[in-house]
């Protein structure tokens, strides 16, 4: 009998899925020689359901320190991924052949569909031509004249603990304040548009929807899976029409986060376009004062050539993006170091020391702030920052993928499973990549037996001589917080000053103790704390007590 075309259409289309489906678990690859862990009974998922658990950091600390600085992991699929800290592969992957290793290789994928053409979401010439533009802003010198707006907002903050918190001591919900710290900084310094005035428990929709982003997408977890696939048969104006219409309540939740800030950013842009059509003085009277970096990228892209020029939807996407990858990051931070803090007591009152003598303070007085020259050069200031960010990464991992075939070096050699020492990896094209920022910075090879030890005095040490040699690609302090090369943290700078200005002002009149609650840390894009593993709402209550 003779078979119809439909019939062999569709059974090569089978054949051609069945093969796909696999090819992974047949076919062998040169990474199969490489340490790992077992993928375990869900062989269709592979690692991934221990590395996206609230838990994860305890397992990726553990594969790190059992497997070395190259080890193999299993995916969607059985799909390979290559974990990787050794230094010399980071500096390739970052530095040396970045152009080879993009964020992924599909049209589009979940941050570009909700986010839009971003600093973060952009590749090769867009991607440089964006951060070429944005540069500038990102300056100490631009910083500079900025932190009397942080200084504004910390006080502000202040002011507002103040009311909640007296000679005893208070219990207080200190990530909830930093959240709300960094979103009206980033804000204020960062769009020129305030949020939060303190008084309020509640802020605009641009605001909230910024807040639920990474909430709503942590629990949509195929999201970032499913969307590159459909990119390729679809653009992203007919994938989002058809998200909106979407059986799970999850999906249309997030795509309304999108179009709200999406919206509320046009309507932002387009107010400051209005202001410096109307000149410098209407500019001043506005949040920002006219140097907020939207502002002044507002400005600059007037007067750039054509071909430097960002379109509107570019201006638009950096609005969400900076907010989004400063707001998180440093709040959690900020957490992590108060945190730490309330566990050592002396740590905490040396530092309070150093603040109060910068600012010309007595115990009861708070002082005059400390100028920018200065504030970023307290050595007790500058190391806690630095060590609780070496040891405590908020973004523990990123994502790479190889678009060709490649050789990548390293440091160390590895030894196989078979027992041979391989000296450098060949990563077939498409393999998924894993840098492990967090295990840099904590590599017992490089820091030192003391590695995973939080002490502050190491940065007023001699560092290992070996972290030189090592040539870590990070862009700052020896560490991979920020990353490395051109897709390195533009804001890092940023950040920091954040951090200092509300220490430098919070220490100064509180004392932070913890309480007999536990506080637990939670992996997610965005490492976050909750009272206790069992909480899901992310929040950190400390002991305040007036000084």
């Amino acid at each position: 009998m003779a078979i119809s075309p439909l019939v062999a259409l569709i059974g090569a289309i089978a054949l051609v899925a069945l093969w796909k489906l696999l090819r992974e678990y047949i076919v062998r690859s040169p990474l199969d020689n490489l340490p790992g862990p077992q993928s375990g009974t869900l062989l269709l998922v592979g690692n991934l359901p221990e590395l996206t658990t609230r838990d994860a950091w305890k397992r990726i600390n553990y594969i790190a320190e059992t497997y070395g600085p190259a080890s193999v992991l299993r995916s969607v699929l059985g799909t390979r991924m290559l974990h990787v800290y050794d230094p010399k592969a980071l500096h390739s992957i970052l530095i040396k052949d970045v152009e080879q290793f993009p964020k992924d290789l599909s049209p589009s994928n979940d941050l570009p569909l909700l986010l839009g053409p971003g600093l973060l979401t952009t590749e090769g010439s867009q991607h440089r031509r964006q951060r070429k533009m944005l540069n500038p802003v990102f300056s100490a010198a631009h910083l500079r004249h900025m932190t009397h707006i942080f200084y504004d907002i910390a006080h502000k903050l202040r002011g507002a603990i103040e009311v909640r918190v007296d000679e005893q001591p208070e219990e207080v919900d200190v990530n909830g304040w930093m959240a709300r710290t960094t979103l009206e900084m980033l804000g204020q310094a960062g769009l020129g548009y305030s949020f939060d005035n303190f008084v309020d428990d509640s802020s605009d929709s641009y605001g909230e929807s910024i807040k639920l982003f990474f909430p709503m997408l942590s629990r949509i977890p195929l999201f970032g899976v499913i969307i590159p696939w459909i990119s390729h048969y679809l653009p992203e104006a007919a994938i989002r029409m058809l998200l909106r219409k979407f059986p799970s309540a999850n999906v249309r939740t997030m795509i309304a986060i999108s179009d709200t800030m999406e919206r509320r950013s046009q309507e932002i842009v387009d107010e400051k376009k209005t202001a410096l059509l109307q000149g410098d003085d209407d500019l001043v009277q506005r949040v920002g004062e006219g140097k907020d970096i939207m502002s002044v990228l507002l400005r600059d892209n007037t007067t750039a050539s054509d071909a430097e020029k960002l379109t509107n939807e570019e201006l638009v996407a950096q609005m969400s993006v900076f907010i989004l990858a400063g707001m998180d990051t440093t709040s959690n931070a900020l957490s992590r170091i108060l945190h730490l803090l309330a566990q050592h007591p002396a740590e905490q009152e040396k530092l309070r020391a150093e603040i109060r003598e910068a600012r010309g303070s007595s115990a009861s007085d708070v002082g005059a702030d400390i100028s920018y020259d200065d504030l970023v050069k307290l050595p007790y200031l500058d190391a806690v920052c630095r060590e609780t960010l070496r040891l405590y990464a908020p973004v523990m991992l990123i994502v790479r993928r190889a678009a060709k075939d490649i050789v990548l070096p390293l440091t160390w050699p590895v030894r196989g499973k078979d027992g041979s020492m391989m000296h450098e990896l060949f990563v077939p094209k498409g393999t998924g990549i894993l840098p492990n920022l967090q295990a840099s910075n904590c590599n017992r090879a490089l820091w030192g037996e003391d590695a995973m030890e939080w002490r502050p005095e190491r940065w007023t040490e001699q560092l290992p001589e070996q972290l030189d040699e090592a040539r870590i690609p990070g862009v700052y302090s020896n560490l991979m917080t920020f990353s490395g090369g051109s897709r390195s943290c533009i804001g890092f700078k940023f950040s920091q000053l954040e951090m200092k200005v509300v220490l430098s002002v919070l220490l100064s009149k509180f004392k932070f103790e913890l309480t007999d609650k536990p506080i637990a840390w939670n992996a997610s894009a965005v490492t976050y704390p909750t009272m206790g593993e069992e909480s899901t709402k992310p929040e950190m209550i400390l002991k305040l007590t007036r000084i």
